[in-house]
């Protein structure tokens, strides 16, 4: 056998129909590997407590002869001391992964909806900035709750106290590190995180009220005729996209996110529905629609070259958010209104002053039902039976029409 130095590979017959091995004079264990192209690789190869192990070391002309045997010597050492090199790597590659892979691993494995999968990018990426790059399993209970109170305190950026974002925040990364638990482990088979840092707020994180805000009673029909004027005299097509959605809300009690990207051809006037094929609880609905939903949708303008219900000159292509129009609306409804707080405002006025059953309303306003006969004995996609209970809603809100 050779000893394996520039000139022997360099001359090193070609070409070959296989892989070949040659094995060094001087260190027993180390080789190189020829393929039939000729691509030269350096190697390593010993028993490890009772079991061969071969690891390349790197391609030659990255690294000369000499330089790979003394690579061989610290690897051939460390596997006569009964540890593995390539376990050795396999365990620091685990202990490297950071929080930013454990995110993209997360929501690769997940069907979650673009908000979601953005929420959650959005926390790590600013809410845990400092932590992004750095290894997940580094994180402990010390900077868990030192970088909760900061938050809680202070906020993002400084400005005021956010104890919402804080918790929202830390939920996020419960679940990435709870996720990494699962998903990766030593060579042991022990998880790589023994226990999830976040625990430590278990106690700690601020219990906060319950939002409900909604228009006041007293106000709704001051509401509902403000829209309507002023949707007549709206000034251009995203100021009536925006004013159009608000009414839409108020009468379907939908989500902001599902309303706001409706496409024309998921809606059918003369049968009185409109559907919503991914809601955030993935069952795809069919919804029932009042007498004043099919107006107001029978008025709206329709785009050629957009699809969408309530288009925008968005890059989207249609409306996102109408915090304008809301801000307006506000100012009559006599205090701070969401596009959320209209699904509580339709929520209210179904059970309460329409006597409505909660199951019933649920199902409206796209809930998964709770209870062992809802969940089992009604139907929960073709809701167009509860057409009767939605326009009770409509009517109410448009007293002035009734």
């Amino acid at each position: 056998m050779p000893k394996l130095t520039k000139s022997f590979i360099d001359k090193y017959p070609a070409p070959i129909s296989k892989d070949k091995f040659e094995w060094d004079t001087e260190l027993k264990g180390f080789g190189i590997r020829v393929t039939p192209k000729g691509r030269v690789s350096f190697i390593v190869q010993n028993r490890v407590n009772g079991r061969s192990e071969r690891i390349t070391i790197g391609q030659y002309g990255v690294f000369a002869p000499d330089q790979a045997r003394d690579i061989a010597r610290e690897h051939l050492r460390t596997m006569r001391m009964g540890t593995s090199p390539t376990a050795q790597a396999k365990a620091h590659a685990l202990m490297s992964i950071t929080l930013r892979e454990v995110c993209d691993s997360y929501i690769k494995d997940r069907s979650l909806k673009e908000s979601s999968q953005s929420e959650i990018r959005r926390h790590v990426t600013t809410s845990f900035e400092a932590w992004q790059d750095t290894p997940i399993a580094a994180i402990n209970r010390e900077d868990v709750n030192k970088r909760y109170n900061q938050l809680k305190e202070h906020g993002l950026r400084g400005n005021a106290p956010a104890p919402a974002q804080a918790n929202q925040a830390f939920s996020v990364l419960r679940a990435l590190i709870n996720y990494a638990m699962d998903e990766y482990r030593k060579e042991d088979g022990t998880p790589l995180i023994q226990e999830n840092p976040v625990n430590i707020l278990k106690k700690k994180m601020v219990k906060l009220k319950p939002r409900t805000s909604r228009i006041p009673d007293s106000k709704v029909n001051d509401v509902w005729n403000y829209l309507w004027s002023t949707r007549e005299t709206a000034f251009n097509r995203e100021t009536l996209a925006s004013i159009d959605l608000i009414i839409f809300l108020m009468l379907t009690g939908a989500r902001l996110g599902e309303a706001r990207s409706l496409t024309w051809d998921r809606v059918n006037l003369e049968e009185a529905w409109w559907h919503i094929p991914d809601p955030k609880n993935h069952n795809p609905v069919y919804l029932p629609l009042s007498t004043q939903a099919i107006e107001l949708l029978k008025a709206r303008p329709r785009t050629e070259d957009s699809p969408f219900v309530f288009a925008s000159w968005s890059k989207s292509g249609h409306i996102i958010d109408p915090r304008d129009s809301l801000k307006r609306m506000s100012e009559v409804a006599g205090t701070p209104i969401t596009a959320h707080d209209l699904r509580r405002t339709f929520t209210t006025i179904g059970v309460a002053h329409c006597g409505i059953d909660l199951n019933k309303v649920e199902l409206l306003t796209n809930h998964v039902p709770k209870g062992v006969t809802a969940i089992h004995y009604l139907e929960t996609t073709h809701l167009q039976y509860l057409r009767p209970e939605v326009q009770q809603v409509a009517d109410w809100i448009d007293k002035s029409k009734s």
